[in-house]
């Protein structure tokens, strides 16, 4: 009877629009009527009438609650199997995009962000691989094994446990993660997180992969670009490859994860990783994106600086009554150049910005395929970069000027950007790019760490955040999008990976700010902590502690309160000792907990990448080496020999 009397009263019809909303609608009418109850005299036929009809309408009730649950879960449960696109710049400062005031013309990018969130208080690592790692597990650096980059790690931490320069046993990417949920998994670009064939990406969780072994290449050629690589180390599948000629490095990453779509189970969803080789040195570009170029830096990094502290100022960026910190001791004047030096460097800096313009335009081909498959409007796109702007210089060092002239390259301003072109920007332009915050890459100050960071996707709605985020943040928030993060995921991942136990993330997901349910994804006292080769910084509040090594830094902590000076102009050390105490002590817990290692004394990363150079250039080019000193020795002995000769005739 009860069953009948729901049947009868209850509108099922969920998948219909009723008034205005998705829920079952309960009829007005009451389950039974006067009529029904005529000639019934005993008291316990009218309860028991009366129990059936609260019960009724309190299982209604049950039921709306369960499809309002449901319709409120609805977009996350659509969200379960979307496609996601992980798109990493190499080395571009905050507002080096359109949609962050840069100069770049960067449309498909500026559209993600028009339609997506726009982070503008997202920190990254102040260098390559430790982002990469953080990036792709969601785990601190040193505890993913990639606690900073072959290049500066000193004698003393080869070999430390987080120190081993590949990620560690248990240390899961989120290739790993979303292939046991089913997922196809792909990669075209620059790996950098191990140098041999099992620390490839095949082992980490990727079907197919396309994966630049090394800190950067040639964008045209396949071949080396600095005297610490033999080659171009590409690896596909964890076999040894080598890039196909007649490309350029954007379109031949994109055409390749084009390929690898096509090839793969098209009934699975796909996660998509193309970290891209634009725009680390050396700085290439067709000449066509470089032509858009013609003028824009002929005032120099100076005005540069200023105008994009004064177009962060516009777009909310920092407070307008900021201030913009001086350029460092020792940086050169653009008006003292010759006029010989100044057309190197604004062709630089064209370049510079007409590498973005061509790999937006690649990223703009891939968009245009996804959508021409049917496909982009169910994929979330991530964009972001793994650090500030590069500083280093390539015309500055003869022995880097002898490797360039010997490996068929050149620093010509009228060639700039095409074949055999060795590109860089400086630390000058790099500190103009890093505007309106200081310093640049490899240094944790603002300049090094605050990048940009773009999510855009079905159930994404348009914002601009200004939460706290770090990189470790990534990807758990993917996960949380697809609804795989938690226990039952975990062990997914743990089972399929064969890999037990897992290491747990440290970084957490940005979902309840994306859907509006938070406005910070941080609280006032929580902890954010980086630290890469001695570079140092953590985050609590509007409070910022920073340490910056030689050659640009004295390894001395310094106090900074972003929210009033973002550009770390004041410090307040000496003012605020408590505040600096705490968080220094919250530093030293965060160190100890992630197995950060203490600095040789003296240690210099331009010294250590000077001596790792050349360690490894002997043991690549070893044959080489022995030939030239033999034809030394050899040399030696002659000149010997005619000096004897000299002094004894007859002899």
């Amino acid at each position: 009877m009860l069953l009948v009397g729901l049947a009868n009263n209850v509108d099922f019809r969920l998948g219909e629009e009723l008034n205005g909303s998705r829920y079952p609608r309960i009829s007005p009418e009451p389950l039974v009527d006067d009529e029904s109850l005529t000639g019934l005299c005993e008291p316990t036929s009218v309860i028991r009438y009366r129990l059936i009809a609260l019960l009724g309408f309190f299982l209604s009730l049950h039921v709306l609650a369960a499809e309002l649950e449901a319709h409120g879960n609805e977009a996350h449960r659509n969200d379960a199997h979307k496609n996601i696109v992980l798109i990493l710049i190499d080395d571009a400062a905050l507002m080096d995009l359109g949609a962050y005031g840069g100069e770049a013309r960067t449309p498909n990018i500026d559209d993600l962000a028009r339609r997506g969130a726009l982070f503008t208080q997202y920190r990254t690592s102040p260098l390559c691989s430790p982002t990469r790692a953080m990036l792709l597990t969601g785990i601190d650096n040193h505890q993913s094994g990639v606690a900073t980059i072959p290049e500066v790690l000193p004698p003393e931490h080869v070999g430390q446990p987080g120190y081993t320069m590949a990620l560690e046993s248990g240390v899961l990417t989120i290739a790993d993660r979303l292939r046991s949920q089913g997922y196809r998994t792909l990669m075209s670009g620059k790996w950098h997180l191990g140098e041999h064939a099992h620390e490839m990406p095949q082992n980490h969780g990727f079907d197919r992969s396309f994966a630049l072994a090394a800190s950067g290449a040639d964008n045209w050629d396949d071949k080396a670009y600095m005297p610490f690589y033999d080659d171009a180390p590409w690896w596909e599948d964890g076999v040894e490859t080598s890039r196909p000629e007649g490309f350029y490095s954007s379109e031949f990453l994109v055409d390749k994860m084009i390929s690898y779509l096509a090839d793969t189970d098209a009934s699975k969803p796909f996660f998509a990783y193309l970290p891209f080789q634009a725009i680390h040195i050396p700085i290439q570009a067709p000449p066509e994106f470089v032509a858009h170029y013609r003028g824009v830096y002929d005032e120099g990094w100076q005005r540069l600086r200023e105008r994009r502290y004064e177009r962060a100022q516009a777009l909310g960026l920092i407070p307008e009554a900021a201030a913009l910190a001086a350029m460092p001791d020792g940086f050169r004047n653009w008006d003292a150049l010759s006029e010989k030096e100044r057309l190197l460097y604004r062709a630089m800096m064209e370049v510079n910005a007409a590498m973005l313009e061509a790999m937006d335009h690649h990223i703009g081909r891939f968009l245009s395929h996804l959508e021409s498959q049917g496909l982009l409007d169910s994929t979330v796109i991530v964009v972001t970069s793994d650090n500030g702007p590069e500083y280093n210089r390539g015309d500055d060092d003869w022995r880097l000027r002898l490797w360039q002239a010997t490996h068929g390259y050149h620093l010509d301003p009228q060639r700039a950007g095409q074949r055999g072109s060795w590109g860089f920007i400086g630390p000058e332009w790099a500190m103009a790019a890093a505007s309106p915050s200081n310093l640049f890459k490899f240094y944790a100050t603002e300049g090094g760490v605050r990048v940009p960071l773009i999510v855009a996707g079905p159930s994404i709605s348009p914002a601009k955040i200004r939460s706290p985020a770090m990189v470790t943040d990534v990807t758990p928030t993917l996960l949380d999008y697809i609804g795989a993060l938690g226990h039952h995921a975990e062990m997914d991942a743990a089972s399929a990976t064969g890999q037990t136990p897992v290491r747990q993330m440290t970084g957490r997901s940005l979902m309840p700010v994306l859907r509006g349910e938070v406005e910070s994804a941080y609280g006032a006292d929580d902890i954010r902590a980086i630290e890469v080769s001695g570079n140092s910084a953590l985050y609590k509040g509007s409070y910022k502690i920073t340490r910056s090594m030689p050659p640009l830094g004295d390894g001395q902590w310094q106090l900074f309160d972003l929210s009033l000076d973002p550009g770390e102009t004041r410090d307040l050390s000496d003012s605020k000792p408590l505040v600096l105490a705490d968080l220094k002590d919250a530093y030293a817990n965060y160190a100890q907990a992630n197995g950060v290692l203490e600095m040789p004394l003296g240690y210099d990363s331009a010294e250590a990448i000077e001596r790792n150079s050349m360690m490894r250039f002997v043991a690549n080019n070893l044959s080489l080496v022995l030939s030239m000193a033999a034809l030394f020795l050899l040399a030696v002995v002659l000149l010997l020999r005619s000096a004897v000769k000299a002094v004894y005739p007859g002899r």
